[in-house]
């Protein structure tokens, strides 16, 4: 029986750096690596790394099959992804892992007594899964290597007392830069996201008519969709101006809507039936969404 090898575990860039025989980073709390002049080696294809910092990996060019949810889409502009400290990393064993790009690593270190710092997890990319990468247009691709560059640029300079505040800035607006494009993307492939909302629907839709137990949640039906909850809750609020939980909730009433009306079933029936497991929890969602109680609306409905 083969023994799955333990990712390794890094908590420093220039440990990390020194293990892929890279040369030493410029700065202990932020390192660039331009692919080609710096190739990873073959030698590390296939290894998982846990590493205790972020990473931005910006591919030049990008030709291929990309998944999404259960299918597969071409794509042949650049790509961005995102990882979060503590992500396992898997050095791919393609060909296209050489490509030209950019890796950007930044410890929580560099921006902890900065805005960013504060509101870095409301870049919620860095929580999306590889298959749901930022794929850029000519024009931001060129944005984002003019940025890449001013943060090499930036790291080459003799260190002064603006070099931090500088290097912050960059990578703060790189992320912002990012988010413009992620919501692009968004909405110029409304045809694949309305898709997957069509699926959720008709997922929530078995959900409720099935009574499995328990209210739908968020990981749930990302889960379903094999995407992740995050990127499910950004895609929705782009489209739809709701996170997934407000859409599983608007499902959940307009489902509590038709059974009130059509049926003699009690309040607290509905709510089991609904996946609730205390009426009074069921109550106040639907108050909350119409500003009335189910049964004030059961009369008015019964009065129309």
């Amino acid at each position: 029986m083969k023994v799955k090898s333990q990712p390794n575990v890094f908590e420093s860039i220039s440990a990390y750096m020194r293990d892929l025989g890279m040369p030493k980073p410029l700065h202990p709390l932020v390192a660039l690596v331009k692919y080609d002049s710096d190739r990873i080696s073959r030698k590390n294809a296939g290894r998982s790394f846990l590493v205790d910092f972020y990473k931005v990996s910006f591919k030049e060019d990008f030709n291929g099959n990309v998944k999404y949810g259960q299918d597969y889409y071409d794509f042949e502009e650049g790509g961005l992804a995102f990882f979060a400290p503590n992500q396992l990393i898997t050095m791919s064993n393609e060909e296209s892992c050489y490509e030209d790009g950019y890796n950007l690593y930044f410890h929580a270190d560099l921006i902890r007594n900065y805005q960013l710092g504060k509101n870095i997890d409301q870049y919620g990319f860095f929580t999306y899964t590889v298959n749901e990468a930022l794929f850029v247009s000519d024009k931001e691709k060129k944005v984002l290597v003019d940025l890449f560059e001013n943060i090499a640029s930036e790291l080459e300079n003799s260190t002064d007392t603006f070099s931090h505040d500088v290097l912050v800035s960059l990578i703060e607006l790189l992320l912002n830069y990012s988010n413009r494009f992620y919501n692009r993307q968004f909405l110029t492939r409304k045809a694949i996201h309305h898709d997957l909302i069509s699926q959720m629907d008709t997922y929530l839709a078995s959900r409720f008519a099935e009574q499995l137990g328990g209210v739908p949640t968020v990981l749930e039906v990302a889960k379903h969709l094999n995407v992740s909850s995050r990127y499910l809750t950004d895609m929705l609020k782009s489209l739809t101006g709701q996170s997934a939980q407000q859409h599983i909730h608007d499902r959940l009433i307009e489902k509590a809507k038709v059974i009130l009306g059509t049926t003699r079933l009690t309040i607290a029936e509905i709510a089991y039936q609904l996946g609730f497991e205390h009426p009074q929890s069921f109550n106040k969602l639907f108050k909350r969404y119409t500003n009335l109680s189910p049964n004030v609306f059961r009369k008015s409905f019964n009065r129309i």
